[in-house]
């Protein structure tokens, strides 16, 4: 019979019913209910805890893969071990060291991370030996104290001069770039570019007095100004090339000269100022590397020189004679030899004389046109020397074939010359020539004249800080004395040059010059010589260069005129002070 549903009893049996159900869980699984850690405090993933499913299905990514979490979908979880107990441990907080290190190199641990990428062709940067390393042993000759004797060996940039990195193409993949070139002068004009020309300028105002500026036997003295203009063009091509240079002056003064009496031989106008000019355009042309055509244009505006004879008594200011004339020719190479071949011409005008009394005489006499060619073979014998051959013929025509005192000046004339140019290690450069030159006139009582003819251009740097340079010249020109042929003039010049700084400069000249009227008539007191001019100029200079742009310049120069004609003879000393503004 069975026993009443009492409170009790409903429990034992409710008890009795779920352990079978208990006992089939336990067998089919491992218990999931609760995972005991060494660390209480650290929370467990939810998927450790939650019972497996047991109805999923087999994959490729978990068959025979006993790493395989049910969890992730056959993925190998990072979660099979249980994490590391913090109990006992120092905290950490912040960004652990070298955490934001590059990916290549060392990081501040002297850990080594990833080899850098590598360009083609680039070589592969040595590894450094980092802190600690032992020095590698070196074995060798000892010295007496038994240390080991080591040589270094020869530095290769131990004589160059230093190259900032930046210019050194020390970076991977760029090319060496080439190192400006030294500025020799510091304070020299740099000019401006105008398109592919480079333009230079300059001019100078300069004050001072002349004790003799007419160069007459008698010296009366005269304060004057200058303004001397200066304009340098050059063009900046790969081929072809065209230079212009520019130069000129006024000289000015202050007040007037009396007037000498006529027939004096040494004479000057009332009014001596007078201007100066010479310029010249150079151009080539480059047909091809060995062959040039070449051209010149020239003017040269000027004066007769005060001791000149041709200067006529009486005068108000000194006749202005300009000269006009070009060039053009040829210049072919072959190997080492050299031909230049070119036509000249010439146009030289006078202007009128204006005399004191009001009278004008003409100078149309004195004009005339020079026709010629010139030819010139050098020769490049070996580095830095190069020895030449130059020839030059010419005929002059005056408009007038009697002058105003009744001759036939046209003539035939030239020259011929041979010297070398050389260059000894940027220490002595230049040419020097020696040749003969002589003119032949059309008027029998006009003897032929002739003489030595000497050229050169020197230039010597001495050391850094000074520079001897050597000039000399010879030219024929004309004259309009009665019975004298022409005037064989050379100039010989020495200067030196010493820079005491940079900025600071003086300069040293001597000047000797010879002019020799070839013709036994035309001068009072002629006693069958010819008349024979010996100039001597001594000269100093010293140039502060504040900038650049502006130059401070003082001058001391003595003039002493030696003539064989009676009251021919002059001296004159000339002070000046000026400024110099260039660009």
């Amino acid at each position: 019979m069975p026993r009443p549903a009492t409170g009790r009893w409903k429990r034992v049996t409710l008890l009795r019913a779920a352990l079978p159900c208990v006992a089939l869980i336990a067998i089919t699984s491992p218990l999931y209910a609760q995972a005991l850690t060494p660390d209480l405090l650290r929370p467990v993933s939810e998927s450790l805890l939650a019972p497996p499913n047991l109805f999923l299905r087999k994959t490729s990514a978990n068959m025979g893969d006993d790493t395989a979490d049910p969890t992730t979908d056959g993925k190998p979880s990072d979660r099979k071990q249980p994490a590391p107990s913090r109990i006992g441990n120092i905290p950490k907080y912040g960004l652990p060291a070298a955490s934001g290190a590059a990916d290549d190199g060392f990081d501040s641990l002297n850990r080594k991370r990833k080899q850098p990428k590598l360009h083609p062709g680039q070589a592969k940067p040595k590894a450094s030996p980092g802190p600690g390393t032992p020095a590698p042993e070196v074995k060798g000759p000892t010295n007496p104290n038994g240390r080991v004797k080591i040589t270094p060996p020869p530095s290769q940039t131990a004589n160059r001069p230093p190259v900032p990195p930046s210019m050194a193409g020390i970076a991977d993949g760029q090319p060496p770039r080439k190192p400006l070139p030294s500025d020799t002068d510091p304070f020299g004009p740099v000019g401006d570019y105008v398109g592919s020309f480079l333009v230079k300028s300059a001019v100078e105002l300069r004050g001072g007095y002349d004790t003799n500026p007419g160069r007459i036997s008698t010296p009366q003295g005269a304060p004057f100004w200058v303004v001397a203009p200066e304009l340098v063009v050059t063009s900046d091509w790969d081929r072809h090339a065209l230079v212009a240079d520019l130069r000129g002056s006024f000289t000015g003064y202050g007040n007037s000269l009396p007037p000498t009496e006529n027939g004096a031989i040494s004479a000057a106008p009332t009014n001596v100022s007078r201007p100066d000019f010479i310029g010249h355009i150079d151009g080539r042309v480059d047909v091809t590397d060995y062959t040039h055509i070449t051209s010149d244009v020239r003017l040269r505006v000027g004066t007769d020189l005060p001791f000149s004879p041709n200067v006529q008594a009486g005068l108000l200011t000194y006749p202005i004679y300009t000269t006009l004339g070009s060039t053009f020719g040829i210049d072919q190479s072959f190997n080492r030899l050299d031909i230049a071949v070119g036509a000249t011409f010439d146009r030289t005008v006078y202007q009128n004389s204006v005399f004191t009394d009001g009278t004008v005489g003409s100078n149309a006499d004195r004009a005339y046109n020079q026709y010629g060619g010139v030819g010139r073979i050098s020769y490049d014998l070996m580095p830095g020397v190069k020895p030449f051959v130059e020839a030059e013929a010419d005929s002059r025509f005056h408009d007038q074939l009697i002058d105003n005192f009744g001759f036939a000046r046209n003539s035939n004339g030239g020259y011929a010359k041979g010297g070398t140019s050389f260059e000894f290690s940027r220490l002595l450069t230049g040419d020097i020539a020696v040749g003969w030159a002589e003119r032949n006139y059309a008027d029998p009582r006009l003897d032929r004249l002739a003489g030595l003819l000497t050229s050169s251009s020197l230039t010597w740097t001495a050391t850094p800080l000074t520079t001897v340079k050597f000039y000399s010249n010879t030219s024929i020109d004309e004259v309009i004395v009665p019975g004298v042929s022409g005037v064989l003039t050379r100039t010989y010049t020495f200067e030196v040059d010493h820079d005491f700084r940079r900025w600071l400069t003086a300069i040293g000249k001597f000047t000797y010059g010879t002019y020799d009227y070839q013709g036994n008539s035309g001068f009072p007191g002629d006693q069958g010589n010819n008349r024979l001019d010996q100039t001597y100029t001594y000269e100093g200079d010293l140039i502060y260069k504040m900038t650049r742009n502006f130059w401070l310049t003082g001058t001391l120069r003595r003039d002493i005129l030696d003539s064989n004609a009676p009251l021919a003879s002059s001296a004159s000393t000339v002070v000046m002070l000026g400024v110099r503004v260039q660009n």
